[in-house]
Order: C-alpha cells, then structure tokens, then sequence
C-alpha cells in the first residue's frame, strides 16, 4: 500500500488545481461579428432634460469598460444608433400622511437602438428595445430625486445595449 506523506499529500492537490484552473478565462468569451464599433450621437425624444449627455458617456464607457471592442468616433466595423423613446414615472408609494403626495417613484427609461454592420452594409438589429425601470425617493423633494436618480438608470441602460451589441446573438 502506497503512503502519502503530507508534503506529497499537499503538492498533489496543488498540481490539481493548477492545472484544473489553466484554461479559465474572464468574460463571456464570445466575440464580437465586427472588430470597432462606431457609435453615433444619442437622439432624446423624451422629456427628459440633458438625458442624451448622461446616457451617451454611460454607453461610451460601458464599451470601454468591456474593452471586448475598441469604440472610434467614424468609420468603425460597425455602428450604433441609440435613441431615447420614452421616460414614464409612475407613484409606487404615497406619504404616510398624505396619500395625495407621493414618496416613491418608479422611473423608466426606454431606448431603441440600431446595429448596422458596415462592411456588408448589413442591419443586425434594427429598433431594439431596451428598458430600465428604477426607484427614486422624494423624501429629499421629486426634482431632487429624480436628478440624482438619472445616472444610475442611464448606466443600467447603457449596460444593456453594450451587452446586447457585443454578445453573441
């Protein structure tokens, strides 16, 4: 019978898992139909005050953040068009005191976006919708709230088209 001193005991388990973890990698692994991606200026159809601005620095960092795929201002592989469609509060709470007031809203950001591959010339998606729905608070008053709010869902969103572009699909 065969005696293992901890020493051999403890090397083994470590070649173990050595070389069980060599082939693992970060990220999704999958890669991307196109190798720059080009994406065009945000359009705001909603009412949203300077939405565009936040939204289109939370999109540009999400790709850079990815870093799957390098992001040009022209004449990438591929282009994105984003344009924001509709934002919407609605009450998801009244003040305890006053059920007329309310003290939580839901906030939703709508988006469609386009994916044109320019090489081929060929649309990969055409007016895909993308949606975000987050809380906002009024304690500190509505304007407030919603202000403070607005960067948060612009990254939520920007995280969605970034992951749809660049995901297999």
């Amino acid at each position: 019978m065969l005696r293992l001193t901890p020493a051999i005991g403890l090397l083994l388990a470590l070649s173990l898992g050595v070389t069980g973890c060599s082939r693992y990698q970060l990220g999704t692994g999958a890669k991307p139909a196109f190798g720059s991606l080009s994406v065009e200026p945000v359009v705001n159809r909603t009412a949203l005050p300077q939405a565009e601005a936040v939204f289109s620095a939370r999109l540009r960092e999400a790709f850079i953040r990815d870093g799957r795929v390098p992001t040009v201002s022209s004449g990438g592989a591929a282009t994105l068009t984003v344009a924001l469609t509709d934002f919407r509060r609605e009450v998801a709470a009244v003040r305890e005191g006053d059920t007329g007031l309310a003290r939580k809203f839901n906030l939703t950001l709508t988006a469609s976006a386009t994916l044109r591959d320019n090489g081929s010339g060929r649309i990969l998606w055409d007016r895909r919708s993308f949606t975000v729905t987050r809380e906002a608070f009024t304690d500190g008053g509505q304007l407030q709230s919603e202000y403070q709010a607005l960067p948060l869902i612009a990254e939520a969103l920007a995280q969605r088209v970034a992951l749809a572009a660049l995901d297999t699909w």
